[in-house]
């Protein structure tokens, strides 16, 4: 293991693979930049149709006098894959999705960008990964950048400084057990 770089930098972080806890290890990652002080834009790239408990805790974490912590749902819910096409609303929803993290990225206002579930758009062919990559190449220094979802794409995982695959070992869903709000919503 090479030894570590003595300066501080913004870091580019992926949590991917099959199993739970790839939003939520971003939320939690999210919850510790704003306890320290740095602002935090949550751009969320599918989501949209469903409402989630970390919507309102976002708005009592980012009101003031604490720093910015915004979540936004740039989606419209679940993208149908798989023998249909794409919908265009969500190549739309995408390709604006992404004109808008690009944006924030460059911007350099916020200390913390997750862009969730970003790894979807790239693995369904929605947004094109060398796009994704060239704006994390050219960040301001302090920005971190953490991507979530599944089939991280391998340019990608090769920019990054972190990556973290969670891996399945068993869900209640395979029981039977419905999703629970607070828990997984």
């Amino acid at each position: 293991m090479p030894d570590p770089e003595p300066s501080r930098r913004g870091l580019i972080l992926i949590h991917t693979g099959p199993g739970k806890g790839k939003t939520t290890a971003a939320l939690g990652t999210a919850l510790r930049a704003a306890g320290n002080g740095m602002s935090v834009l949550i751009l969320q790239f599918l989501k949209g149709s469903w409402h989630y408990g970390e919507l309102d805790a976002a708005k009592l974490l980012g009101a003031p006098p604490n720093p910015p912590f915004v979540i936004q749902q740039l989606g419209r819910g679940f993208v149908k894959i798989g023998g249909a096409e794409t919908d265009p609303e969500d190549i739309r929803l995408v390709e604006a999705a992404w004109a808008e993290a690009a944006a924030a990225i460059l911007s350099g206002d916020w200390d913390l960008i997750v862009l969730d579930e970003i790894n979807y758009a790239i693995s369904y062919r929605i947004l094109a990964p060398e796009a994704v990559a060239e704006v994390l190449r050219a960040k301001p220094e302090m920005v971190h950048v953490i991507l979530t979802g599944r089939n991280a794409h391998p340019l990608l995982v090769d920019l990054a400084d972190t990556v973290t695959e969670m891996r399945e070992v068993k869900h209640a869903y395979q029981r039977g057990i419905l999703a629970q709000r607070g828990i997984e919503f």
